[in-house]
């Protein structure tokens, strides 16, 4: 059974709470309680957030070379951090480039992506189903 994590970015903790008509109304970890059902007996799911991206560089230098996939939504960190670009490009666990929102109907600014380059994949816009596309991806 496969072993994938989802590593969401700054204030992604805030779903549910923040900008209602960008993210919606849903609370993440409902939405993560919902997945594990899911995909119970198929992959194990672990979560991790945090808004610092140091701890964020942390967590995919840990996991990195031994999970067997990370679904990542680095948030805002995606278009300014070539830090985690470079993270990613160093790690052999494959990583999908996930964003609840379609970044191209955003600001200019968020259409460039520090990740795409080096991700297995990129689903954006989809909302949180977002995830499980990403899921069913990783999981083969």
């Amino acid at each position: 059974m496969k072993h994938l994590i989802i590593i969401n970015g700054p204030n992604l903790n805030l779903l549910g709470k923040r900008e209602i008509d960008i993210y919606g109304s849903r609370p993440f970890e409902d939405y993560l309680e919902e997945l594990r059902e899911r995909f119970k007996g198929q992959c194990e799911l672990s979560y991790f957030q945090s808004n610092s991206e140091g701890i964020l560089l942390d967590k995919l230098h840990e996991v990195g070379f031994s999970i067997d996939g990370i679904i990542l939504n680095g948030g805002a960190y995606t278009h300014s951090s070539v830090a985690i670009g470079d993270a990613i490009a160093a790690i052999t666990s494959p990583v999908v480039e996930v964003h609840i929102s379609n970044v191209y109907a955003r600001e200019t600014f968020r259409h460039h992506s520090y990740f795409s380059a080096h991700c297995a994949g990129c689903i954006i816009g989809c909302g949180l189903d977002g995830y499980r596309l990403a899921i069913e991806y990783l999981k083969g």
